[in-house]
């Protein structure tokens, strides 16, 4: 039996409808941005393996780092325990993190970062004798799967089967172009209206919503309302950290700080399942307290997993050299040149690009779903030219590694302008 057919007869796999699905790929091996599958068939990865390898499969310097790590220590539990990669790891992201962030939370991945996140917005709150049990959120986010971060998310089909079990999440509009007035008249509503603990949003770019864009100053307009009415406000930077929207932090644009940031995918380089909350020191003052009951009971058997955290160190050391951040505006001045290319074609609706993130929005003679006809066709097609892309709906985007070259690069482009012309 092949790989595939293997994993056929054993595994569940996400997202997927096992019963209309094909057969999954085995991938052998990687390198840079290129994966192999059984058949040694060689594949560019133009997203970064969903957004979390920015510095290329098998990357030494992060491998060497982990290896390192396993011959001293491998996993202490954090409950009353502590050690120095996690201190480090700390150090070094107050050194790029936002001025206002003093505290930071260790857990597995994004999802369980925005979980963490949205408990403490709603027990902050407790911790202080004041009823408030709603989060406000964008309309069309993903925040993860875990039930608080389904629960902000708005993308139904993610949802549906759990509709009633929520906590209570009231939705403004995405500040688009043309829909800034809108998004603010909404939150400042909402606001009026239900007692508001946080507002939880992805910071200019909501990834599975087909990278959908908006402006810092948008954004900053929204957390100002929100610290007028004393509403928590989290930046969810699980997709947009460390290097994506050609800054450290999309929040490195916005003038106004969050009260928390969720951090996860490429915080380790695409090696080691981790993630981080960040939070004020207002914030963590709430479960300072003489009374037990007010502090932060959730944590996660493998917190602040020490190899983890040497990754992590080998990964932020890495994005801050001048070779990577060169890279970064390389890919960039790239993007830019094919958007101008292709955004007046016939068949393209719209095409975006911030940073390394490129997106264009393909014309449909139908609506589109997120895993359609089209989605589907695309998909296939980019598969057939050993390019990984994964379609939005009609919407195709590219966040590819930081390390990919200038002639993978083109391949995907040129890849792309086929998939156009076909569809």
């Amino acid at each position: 039996m092949t790989l595939s057919e293997k994993d056929s007869q054993y595994l569940w796999h996400p997202y997927t409808q096992h019963k209309t699905a094909q057969t999954p790929i085995a991938i052998t091996r990687g390198e840079g941005a290129l994966l192999w599958d059984e058949n040694n068939k060689e594949y560019i990865d133009a997203i970064a393996s969903w957004w979390v390898n920015p510095f290329g499969h098998s990357n030494k310097i992060i491998a060497d780092a982990i290896y390192k790590q396993l011959t001293t220590l491998e996993h202490v539990l954090f409950g009353g325990f502590t050690h120095e990669p996690a201190i480090k790891v700390a150090e070094k992201l107050m050194e790029i993190l936002p001025k206002n962030q003093q505290k930071i939370f260790f857990s597995d991945n994004g999802s369980t970062a925005v979980e963490v996140a949205i408990k403490v917005a709603l027990q902050y709150f407790f911790n202080k004798n004041e009823k408030r049990t709603t989060i406000i959120a964008f309309e069309n986010a993903f925040h993860g799967d875990t039930f608080a971060a389904m629960a902000a998310s708005g993308i139904s089909f993610y949802t549906q089967a759990f509709q009633g079990m929520f906590i209570d999440v009231v939705r403004i509009p995405v500040p688009v172009k043309g829909q800034e007035e809108l998004s603010f008249k909404t939150l400042k509503t909402l606001i009026e209206s239900h007692n508001c603990a946080g507002f939880i949003f992805e910071p200019l770019v909501q990834g599975a919503a087909g990278m959908v864009m908006y402006e810092p100053e948008a954004l900053a307009t929204l957390i100002g309302i929100c610290k007028e009415n004393k509403v928590l406000t989290i930046a969810d930077e699980v997709m947009t950290g460390f290097g994506k929207t050609g800054k450290t932090f999309a929040m490195d644009y916005v003038a106004e700080e969050p009260d928390m940031m969720c951090l996860s995918k490429a915080l380790t380089g695409g090696t080691i399942p981790m993630a981080i909350t960040t939070f004020t020191q207002n914030v963590f003052e709430a479960f300072y307290d003489d009374d037990i009951n007010k502090a932060l009971f959730h944590g996660h058997t493998f917190t602040a997993n020490p190899t983890g955290c040497s990754a992590a160190l080998a990964s932020i050391d890495l994005l801050r050299t001048a070779e990577m951040q060169n890279n970064i505006q390389r890919i960039n001045a790239s993007h830019l040149i094919f958007q101008e290319k292709i955004e007046n074609h016939p068949k393209v609706i719209t095409a975006r690009t911030l940073g390394v993130i490129f997106a264009v929005e393909i014309k449909s003679d139908a609506e589109e779903s997120y895993y359609g006809s089209m989605r589907n066709k695309l998909y296939n097609f980019f598969i057939e030219k050993g390019v990984v892309l994964r379609p939005v709906g009609n919407i195709v985007y590219i966040l590819p590694p930081y390390i990919m070259t200038d002639e993978q690069l083109q391949k995907v482009y040129d890849t792309i302008e086929e998939a156009i012309e076909m569809v």
